[in-house]
């Protein structure tokens, strides 16, 4: 399947598909990050696949990459207008996790406590 020709959805989820981009593309809302600042937000995201998602959303043209010309090197990322269009779908993503994380919640401690693999 083409991104042309297949399903919108598809079309999205493959940009911001995955385990990362959202949370990504989620803390860039509020402005510019560096990346040991989403490292420090995610300790447990390798810095192999931060660099993997941050590279895909640049190719993209969601994220843009500034590179400062000083010394140590400092390199930040923003969002592009065109990575603005994703913020209303970001944004509704993160009511609907505020809104259903306690259930969810409980639904997966009840289904392991009856023994079921999740």
């Amino acid at each position: 399947m083409t991104l042309k020709e297949g399903c919108p959805v598809y079309t999205t989820f493959d940009v911001i598909g995955g385990k990362w981009k959202g949370i990504i593309l989620y803390h860039l809302i509020d402005g510019p990050k560096r990346f040991s600042e989403f490292r420090r937000l995610y300790p447990d995201m390798t810095q192999f696949i931060l660099t993997l998602q941050l590279r895909e959303l640049e190719r993209d043209g969601i994220i843009h990459r500034e590179v400062y010309k000083q010394v140590p090197p400092k390199v930040e990322y923003s969002l592009t207008e065109f990575g603005r269009t994703l913020e209303q779908i970001i944004l509704s993503m993160r009511d609907w996790g505020n809104t259903h994380k306690d259930r969810l919640y409980d639904i997966r401690v009840t289904t392991q406590q009856e023994g079921e693999e999740i």
